[in-house]
């Protein structure tokens, strides 16, 4: 199986203090090696914010 799930978090929202958003999604592990960047809504700040890839 080559996809895998990976939880992307918000990376503006502990810079103001704020909880972070988290969402699941899914990448190809063959081929897409590098982290996965993502614009989502965060609720807690009302925007959309980039969401990087965590372990």
């Amino acid at each position: 199986m080559a996809r895998e799930i990976v939880t992307i978090e918000c990376t503006e929202a502990r810079k103001e203090g704020k909880s972070p958003s988290r969402y699941q999604t899914s990448r190809n592990k063959k081929l897409q090696q590098e982290k996965v960047e993502k614009k989502k809504f965060n609720p807690a700040l009302r925007r959309h914010t980039l969401h990087r890839e965590i372990k």
